[in-house]
């Protein structure tokens, strides 16, 4: 069995250790284990709840976790290689599920990116549930006319920063109000975005109607992929403009930006339960490519330590 340690701060070393780790895993899966907030939580300033489980076996690093704290629980990744999955993963889980009773308790949600049956199995054991799932979907692009359905044409411009901040927050946190990852985003949220390489006003396309902001499709380009990716990375419609197909419209006009630039394969992540929007991707030509998962567990908090007899609180 491995030996974890758990840290709040990562120091150089190991820093480095686990960016090996990170870049030998998605070397062979062919993507990045670690989702972006979680990402920029280990490589630029962490949040407050950041958490770092290390898995040694000697002076080896054999596997990772990191858990992000939320406005409605904690968010568990685990990267760990082929070799030493399942066996590997457990350590970690029980590790963080340790560090988020003695933080207070609550849930935690552990996404696992195409999880294997022996993966799963290690969350059904310890007591998670299979909770959440989440469709990643590609299309081929251009969307042909036949496709898009008459939904181009509406009037988009690009983010500009520095002044749509606020207005785009507005819009976000009402469209997703009570979602776990996109929902409850601050100011500091978006500006850690708008800090990376990867982040382009030019396809961060927004549209107004009556003086305001009703919607907007934010796109991102993942050229370390292969094939490229073009991604819907989020898509929403203020609740006061639902019902005018701007949703198909929004999502027409981010893929053909996304055409635009060369790219051949349009993707998005949208939840299975969302049975609207699977319709409308799969109606636009979309197939489902791969399926995240969410085990949850609620911890409870760690009881206080035991006073003896002569021991003082």
């Amino acid at each position: 069995m491995p030996l974890v340690e758990v840290l709040r701060i990562l120091d150089g070393r190991r820093r480095d250790l686990v960016h090996c780790l990170i870049a030998d895993v998605h070397a062979a899966a062919g993507r990045r284990p670690l989702s972006d907030q979680l990402w920029l939580d280990l490589t630029g300033s962490p949040r407050e709840g950041f958490v770092a489980a290390l898995a040694w076996e000697d002076d080896t690093l054999t596997g990772y976790g990191q858990l992000a704290r939320g406005h409605d629980g904690s968010t568990l990744e685990i990267v760990v290689d082929a070799e030493h999955e399942p066996t590997g993963a457990r350590p970690l889980l029980d590790a963080a599920l340790r560090a988020v009773a003695e933080s207070g308790g609550g849930d935690v949600h552990w996404w696992m990116f195409d999880p294997s049956p022996a993966l799963e199995a290690v969350a059904l054991a310890a007591g998670l549930e299979d909770r959440r799932a989440l469709f990643q979907m590609r299309t081929a692009l251009p969307l042909p006319d036949d496709v898009a359905g008459g939904a181009r044409g509406v009037a988009t411009r690009p983010f500009r920063i520095g002044e749509d901040e606020h207005a785009w927050l507005e819009v976000n946190n009402a469209a997703f109000a009570g979602h776990p990852e996109q929902g409850g985003w601050d100011l500091a949220t978006l500006c850690r975005r708008e800090e990376q390489p990867w982040f382009d006003p030019k396809g961060f396309l927004l549209h107004e109607r009556d003086g305001r902001l009703a919607a907007f499709c934010w796109t991102k380009l993942h050229e370390d992929e292969s094939p490229v990716l073009g991604e819907i990375y989020v898509i929403a419609v203020h609740p006061a403009f639902h019902g005018l197909g701007l949703g198909k419209a929004l999502t027409v006009a981010g893929l053909d930006h996304i055409a635009q630039r060369g790219i051949t394969t349009g993707m998005l992540y949208v939840d299975r339960d969302n049975a609207a929007a699977v319709s409308l991707y799969r109606r636009l030509g979309f197939t489902t490519h791969r399926t995240d998962r969410a085990f949850v567990a609620t911890v409870p908090a760690a009881a206080p330590p035991h006073l003896t007899s002569g021991d003082t609180a």
